[in-house]
């Protein structure tokens, strides 16, 4: 491990470097104008322009046309939803099912109460918030995987 000590700016070749433009990522630099005005447009522009050559070298291939006389046998939701799905295919209370999906928002809500319990940053530091996420989205994974398959392998996905 390194000990940074911060430069002598008095130092003759610091400043001769720091007149060249070079150096300054030794004592930092003001973010405007050189980040703001100069690098952040350079790296959105490089962004967009690699999203729009992506996406002309490979287009979203077009599905067939939709009939809207003929409904598909299951129509599923985006990927993202699968868990929810699930919740509400699975549990045969209907409001039940409407409030289980109504507990995900107010999980997300307890979370800044969770972390706040514990002030350390390092998540093996903090058990019971750890616990907590790996068994939300092992649970989250679970359900979205059980949502692609037939309701009576749902929950048990077919393994025993």
């Amino acid at each position: 491990m390194s000990v940074l000590k911060k430069p002598d700016l008095t130092d003759p070749k610091l400043r001769a470097k720091l007149a060249k433009g070079m150096g300054h990522n030794y004592y930092g630099e003001p973010a405007w104008p050189n980040d703001l005005l100069y690098m952040f447009p350079v790296v959105i522009l490089g962004t967009l322009g690699c999203m729009v050559g992506l996406s002309v070298l490979s287009p979203s291939p077009l599905g067939e046309k939709a009939d809207p006389f003929a409904t598909p046998l299951e129509i599923l939701p985006e990927w993202y939803f699968f868990p929810t799905f699930n919740l509400l295919r699975v549990i045969p209370n209907k409001l039940l099912g409407v409030l289980s999906m109504a507990s995900v928002p107010l999980g997300l809500i307890t979370v800044p109460f969770i972390e706040s319990v514990n002030k350390f940053q390092n998540p093996f530091r903090r058990p019971f918030a750890m616990a907590l996420f790996l068994f939300s989205v092992v649970f989250a994974i679970w359900l979205g995987i059980g949502a692609c398959l037939p309701i009576n392998q749902a929950l048990t996905l077919g393994l025993f």
